[in-house]
């Protein structure tokens, strides 16, 4: 893949993804107005969260990071990808069905073990119903997952990017009809998740198909291939389950605190549209780009994709954790507080957001890094680099709740963040040039965040004067648009001055997006 390819596939997922986070908002602003932040919504938190886990776990993490890489390396010497692909999409739904199977029955101990503080309240016995309704989700999206990979190997990103939207197109419309009709907003919710599932899965299916790819159902067999991705795999599902612990360690801390759990979530959502716009469009485009130039042992093409990957991504990031810093309040009290969400609310989720704006770079510089190992088959490492960083979020989090409380969850996930990169790059360094960036990247990196820097003096200075304007009713949607508008203009601007970028060069990658 040259590098305009490379980059014109992050900014088609980073368009689709973005799509994705917004009806995100939407969604999550509804759920909060109807809800609010008590015993149903954070019922929906947990239950929600759980398919979520097991799919990173298994799918986005230790599956996909062992499967891309040796389907693209087959692609690139021409080998049987295509029945690979179907062998592995046979073991992940076998392995699934258990899982699915096991969860049910088990399903009370596994609430206990993301939430134990709701033992003895309503949020418990809500938390199993939901959770139960939910779980079954993991095997669609799971699946869907892996004819994602399949299709970004191919170049294909569109439909895999696109497959997000459905689910909140979904939601937010069953939400709706459930509140117009008088019935149960937070069940209709629930039972909408799986049956989104299976609408994401049937979308990469036929995009698979079109892409010449037919995936038939098999037998699950043992192959000399399979048992070389259960290798890889396992390291890389124990780094994922790593991530996942940090994940549960945060909730579990903010389960004995009243709303928490619900606050965490909220602020966890609004980082997450940056995140997921720029980390994870750049991870998935970049893994099969790195996996095929290894493969054919261009060197020079891969220090370059590295570097204009970690370039493009830090020109978005960086100018999105100074916002998240500098102006949490006017984001979550607009986009959030309404119906049965309260100025305290407000107040909490804003803590949050700008703490987990700190560790928005280090979520995204790991998303560059990891797959400079996952590229080279070497899941062992970040494994032992996740341990770290578990145990740097453990000790922050559960030692700092007795002093300041649930925010120290976010705490802990910030500062195990950069923990985690500042271990990626020191076991890079054996890695050679390859993984160094290269100049036009070191040039750039620091106008990129002193233009990031007179953004943030912007943005301050203009919340001071359109503060009154945040707190009216309608009239705060537009202040808070005239806020961010302001803040992109002062960034962009100061950006091309002092040569952080070059505006043309996103608007040529934008027209060859797609």
């Amino acid at each position: 893949m040259k590098p305009i390819r490379l980059l014109s596939g992050f900014l088609t997922v980073g368009v689709w993804t973005l799509a994705s986070r917004i009806l995100g908002f939407v969604r999550d602003a509804i759920i909060l107005a109807y809800l609010g932040t008590g015993p149903a919504y954070e019922a929906y938190v947990v239950a929600f969260r759980l398919p979520n886990m097991f799919r990173r776990f298994f799918a986005e993490g230790a599956f996909n990071m062992a499967f891309i890489p040796i389907f693209s390396k087959k692609l690139e010497g021409g080998e049987d990808a295509e029945g690979f692909a179907a062998q592995a999409f046979a073991g992940l739904a076998s392995i699934l069905i258990v899982l699915t199977l096991v969860a049910q029955l088990a399903m009370p101990w596994l609430i206990y073990g993301l939430a134990s503080g709701f033992a003895g309240q309503e949020q418990f016995g809500l938390s199993v119903e939901f959770a139960r309704v939910a779980f079954p989700y993991i095997l669609f999206i799971s699946l869907a997952a892996l004819l994602s990979g399949v299709l970004n190997a191919l170049g294909r990103f569109a439909a895999a990017a696109a497959a997000p939207v459905l689910l909140n197109v979904m939601l937010v419309g069953m939400m709706v009809v459930a509140a117009l009709t008088g019935g149960d907003v937070a069940r209709a919710l629930i039972w909408t998740i799986p049956a989104a599932g299976v609408a994401q899965l049937a979308l990469v299916w036929v995009a698979a198909r079109k892409a010449g790819f037919h995936i038939h159902l098999k037998r699950p067999r043992l192959t000399p291939d399979m048992r070389r991705l259960i290798r890889v795999a396992i390291p890389a599902a124990l780094a994922g389950g790593v991530v996942q612990v940090n994940l549960l360690v945060g909730q579990q801390v903010a389960s004995y605190f009243d709303r928490a759990v619900g606050w965490l979530y909220a602020a966890d959502r609004l980082y997450q549209l940056p995140l997921g716009v720029v980390g994870i469009a750049i991870g998935v485009v970049l893994l099969p780009d790195l996996s095929r130039r290894l493969k054919a042992n261009d060197q020079d093409g891969s220090r370059n994709a590295l570097s204009r990957a970690a370039e493009v991504s830090l020109a978005l990031t960086i100018p999105a954790a100074v916002a998240l810093i500098v102006i949490p309040l006017p984001l979550v009290s607009v986009l959030f507080q309404r119906g049965a969400t309260t100025a305290d609310d407000s107040a909490a989720i804003a803590m949050a957001v700008a703490i987990y704006g700190l560790g928005l770079p280090a979520f995204v510089v790991q998303k560059i890094l990891q797959p400079l190992f996952f590229a080279r088959e070497d899941t062992r490492r970040p494994f032992n680099y996740a341990v770290v960083a578990m145990i740097i979020n453990a000790v922050v989090a559960i030692g700092l709740a007795p002093v300041l409380g649930w925010i120290s969850s976010a705490i802990a996930t910030t500062l195990a963040g950069w923990g985690m990169v500042a271990l990626l790059s020191i076991g890079a360094r054996p890695f050679g040039d390859v993984a160094r960036f290269d100049t036009r990247f070191h040039q750039r990196i620091w106008r990129i965040t002193a233009a990031s820097a007179f953004m943030g003096a912007v943005l301050w200075a203009a919340m001071a004067l359109l503060n009154p304007f945040l707190g009216m009713a309608g009239v705060r949607y537009l202040a808070l648009a005239a806020l961010i508008l302001l803040g992109m203009i002062s960034y962009f601007g100061a950006g091309q001055v002092i040569g952080a970028f070059r505006l043309s060069e996103f608007k040529r990658n934008l027209r060859r997006g797609g």
